[in-house]
Formats: structure tokens, C-alpha cells, sequence
């Protein structure tokens, strides 16, 4: 099939626009706690991680290392990452047949997708690799279909190997396809030496990540279990469906992605991509029945709106055109609400909300300081013995990032309790967070003598927690710090 020029100038001033929206709103608040915690992470390098393999923290290390004091020059790989998935998005529309429109439209959804756009462009976190390396995976698959080089399905497993070390999710992608194209052709993909050789490839430099998991008991495992208790206490199975949508985008992306693989499975055009339709059920079907986050499913986005730019394109006249228009221009001021354009005021005094995740953006650095006024406030040779434990991981990550002068910071939370335990020598421990009542199971004196005050106003996560003094531990920490370790957000 002959396919159309690549529209690069139209699709690059798309990509262009979305990023400079995200270089505009990318610096208005602050760190998000993920990031520090990726942040702290780079910090303590090792060939895998309790929640995580080990590319996003060296990819933190490196940028933290760039512009230690800036949020956005941080963020800049996410920017980066969001408009090249853009162009991905046109580029797949390409090999479809799409021309200059359909290649607009396609990119152009992409940069309509909230969680494309503000949930994966925003912040530098393992789900916005993830996307978008799914996103270039997919283009590849298409590009395979239509020209059978398999140098392709070599670059596409490549990919994959480096996915490999952002998540754990991608091999779902390439088991539903590769039965699907059993199933449904074409056939010989699975035949394919090159895939396999990429393949063995992948396989072979996930080799240290899966020895490290081994060694400390596969807590990766553990760790899915505990994001499936959250998207369970988020609804679960019951919003899946609808929360995936509304992060393709309600209005254009939802109607997109419906219509995308509507026309995958029907059109007897497609009937060679029809593998692919039934590939997006299939891992949207695998991620709903393992509770598995409604994002996870965001890497077929792309797929979607290209086919079904394609197809529009071919179908609709040109009286309809004024009405996309104003549907795409709906669904950007819809994905642009999803970036932190409230100053931080707005949020001062209101209850608090767990699943807005953009109350974590702010008071970080004021989070450390609380711990540094309250670690002031002991005596020289108090001081001189005491060792900081937090409870949760973004806490003791914020004093790493924040405060250094101040005493190592120690945490069971997640892959933190996996640095290290506090020092046998600490007489006195600093704890952040918790109760008091948990922790006299641990020491014989309890004192509160600080509480943390992000400065704000705002009733995040950490506002108001307490500071405590803690003597006269019950045991050394070599025995205690194992029931420190907690794997859900808090202790």
C-alpha cells in the first residue's frame, strides 16, 4: 500500500504547541513527591527496585544532576517525550493511508488526551516513558504489517527491551498481539527469526532487575497486589472502562478510541490490522481483570485515534469540518484544565483530596524544613545521636532532596526501606508522620516537638503531621526495622 508524505510541518507545530503548554505550566508549583522519591532512588542506584526496574531513577539521577534546582529542567524529558509521542501519533496515521488531515487529527487527540497530555507530559514518572514508548512499539507493528521488513519488528523489540526497564506491563502488549495475529493474520508475525532474536534480547537485559527481585523476595509482586487494593478502593473494575476514556478524552479522544477499534475489527480495509483491534480488547481486558490501573491502556491511544482519523477523514464531507474543530478545541481546554493552573491559594483551606494528585506538587521543600526546625530545637549532644525515620517515602526523599546537612532520612515506605536501616548507634529517633500509639509499640518515650507546615495552608497529604522525639528503643534496629516496612502509601 502507498502511503501519503509525512505532513511533518502541520504535525510538528501540534507537538511544538504541547510543549510549549507544558514548558508554561511545568514550573507552577513544584516537585511532585513521586519525583523525589525517583529522585532519592538515582541516589541509591541498584540493577532493580521494590516498585520499579532501575531506568526512571537513573533518568532522574541524570537530570536532577543537570539542574539540581529546577523543577522544569527536570521535567524536560517528559516535555520532550510528550511531543515526539505526538508525532508518533501522526506517524501512524501515516502508515494507515491517512494524509495531511488524518495525520492532524491523529496527532492533534494525542495532544487532546489529558493523560497523555497533563497526566504523562506534567511530571517525570515511569507511566509517561511507559506510554510512550508503548506509543512507538504500536507505529512499529503497524509499519511491520504494511512493509514486512522484519529490521522492523528487530527495532520494535529493541524498544521493548528498553521498556523493560521503565515496566513490567509492555509484555501483556506483545502476547495479546502475537495470538491475536494467530488467530486472526497475519500469521507469520510469530514466525518472524528477528522478533525472536529481539526478543531474546529483551529477555536477556531484564536478566538483573529479575535477580535482584529474586534475591529480596519479588516485591514487585507484592507491590501489584497493592496497587490493585487501590484501584479498589477507587472503584476498581466498575470505573475502569470510564476512567480510561475520560483520560483519552472525553469528547474527542473517548469517541476516537471507540470508533478506532470499532473500524480495526470491521473495516474491511484494515482487515490486516484487525489483529490490532483485537489486541487493544485483549490488554484493556487483561488490565481490567487484574485491577490494574485505568492508564495502563493509554500506550493503544495513539493506534486508535489514528485509525479513526483515517477513517473519517474518508468519510466525513466537508460540512463537518467546523464541528471537529470545535470538538478538538473543547477537548484541549478540557486537557489543559488537567495541568496545575490554579495558583496555589485556590486550594488553601479546602478539605483534602486524596486523588488530586496536584496537592503533592507543593510544600516539599517547607515538609524538610519542619524536620530541620525540629531537629534544631535538641541539644548538641542530642543531636550528635539521633537518626530520622519517616513514615511515608516522599517525606524522607523530600529531606534528602531538600535538607542534606540534616542526618541520613530512613523510611519503610515501599522500595525506601530497601536503602538501609537507621544506624545501631542513633540513641533518639526523629519520626515523621504515624501515631503515637503505633509507635510505642517501638520506644518507651513518645514526645511530639514539631509539626510539619507546608506553608500553605493547603490540606495535602502531609499537612499537620506530627514530629516526634523518640528514646529508649525496645530493640536494636537490625530486629525492628523489618516491621517498619510497609508497602501500601502509609505505615
Amino acid at each position: 500500500m502507498a502511503v501519503p508524505r509525512f505532513a511533518r510541518l502541520p504535525v510538528c507545530l501540534i507537538a511544538g504547541a504541547a510543549m510549549v503548554v507544558l514548558l508554561a505550566f511545568g514550573n507552577r508549583y513544584g516537585y511532585h513527591g513521586d519525583e523525589l522519591y525517583f529522585i532519592a532512588a538515582g541516589r541509591h542506584l541498584d540493577w532493580g527496585y521494590a516498585d520499579q526496574p532501575p531506568l526512571l531513577p537513573l533518568l532522574a539521577l541524570l537530570m536532577d544532576s543537570l539542574f539540581p534546582d529546577s523543577v522544569m529542567g527536570f521535567r524536560l524529558p517528559a516535555v520532550v517525550f510528550t511531543g515526539a509521542g505526538i508525532i508518533v501519533a501522526g506517524l501512524t496515521a501515516r502508515e494507515l493511508g491517512g494524509g495531511t488531515r488524518a495525520q492532524v487529527m491523529a496527532a492533534g487527540a494525542y495532544a487532546c488526551s489529558p493523560f497523555l497530555l497533563a497526566g504523562a507530559g506534567h511530571i517525570l514518572a515511569t507511566h509517561m516513558v511507559d506510554a510512550f514508548l508503548w506509543t512507538v512499539i504500536v507505529w512499529l507493528v503497524v509499519r511491520w504489517v504494511r512493509v514486512r521488513d522484519d529490521r522492523v519488528l528487530l527495532a520494535a523489540a529493541l524498544v521493548t527491551a528498553v521498556d523493560l526497564q521503565v515496566k513490567f506491563l509492555i509484555p501483556v502488549f506483545w502476547v495479546v498481539a502475537l495470538l491475536a495475529s494467530w488467530l486472526f493474520g497475519p500469521k507469520d508475525l510469530v514466525r518472524r527469526p528477528l522478533l525472536w532474536v529481539g526478543g531474546a534480547i529483551a529477555v536477556a537485559t531484564c536478566v538483573p532487575t529479575l535477580v535482584w527481585q529474586a534475591v529480596n523476595g519479588w516485591p514487585q509482586l507484592e507491590m501489584n497486589r497493592i496497587v490493585a487494593d487501590e484501584v479498589s478502593y477507587a472503584g476498581g473494575r466498575v470505573t475502569f472502562l470510564p476512567m480510561a476514556l475520560e483520560q483519552a478524552g472525553y469528547g474527542v479522544g473517548a469517541v476516537l478510541v471507540v470508533l478506532g477499534v470499532w473500524w480495526l475489527l470491521r473495516s474491511p480495509r484494515l482487515r490486516e490490522y484487525r489483529f490490532l483491534g483485537v489486541t487493544v480488547l485483549g490488554v484493556t481486558a487483561v488490565f481490567w481483570a487484574s485491577s490494574g490501573r485505568p492508564y495502563y491502556v493509554g500506550g493503544m491511544f495513539a493506534l486508535c485515534f489514528a485509525v479513526s482519523a483515517v477513517e473519517l477523514d474518508r468519510v466525513l464531507t466537508a460540512r463537518w469540518r467546523p464541528a471537529m474543530a470545535l470538538a478538538y478545541a473543547a477537548s484541549a481546554l478540557v486537557a489543559v484544565s488537567w495541568l496545575p493552573i490554579k495558583p496555589i491559594s485556590a486550594y488553601a483551606g479546602q478539605p483534602y483530596d486524596p486523588m488530586n494528585m496536584e496537592l503533592e506538587e507543593f510544600g516539599w521543600p517547607q515538609v524538610a524544613a519542619s524536620v530541620a526546625s525540629a531537629y534544631a530545637t535538641l541539644s548538641p549532644e542530642q543531636r550528635a545521636t539521633t537518626t530520622i525515620v519517616t513514615e511515608t517515602y516522599w517525606q524522607a526523599s523530600a529531606i534528602e532532596k531538600f535538607q542534606p546537612e540534616l542526618p541520613d532520612a530512613y523510611s519503610g515506605g515501599r522500595g525506601y526501606w530497601y536503602f538501609g536501616s537507621p544506624p545501631e548507634d542513633a540513641r533518639l529517633t526523629l519520626f515523621v508522620g504515624a501515631s503515637r500509639e503505633r509507635l510505642d509499640d517501638y520506644f518507651d518515650h513518645v514526645r511530639r516537638i514539631g509539626t510539619v507546615d507546608n506553608g500553605h495552608e493547603v490540606n495535602n497529604d502531609n499537612q499537620g503531621a506530627p514530629i516526634w522525639l523518640c528514646e529508649g528503643r525496645k530493640a536494636s534496629w537490625a530486629e525492628l526495622w523489618p516491621s517498619f516496612r510497609h508497602m501500601h502509601f502509609k505505615w
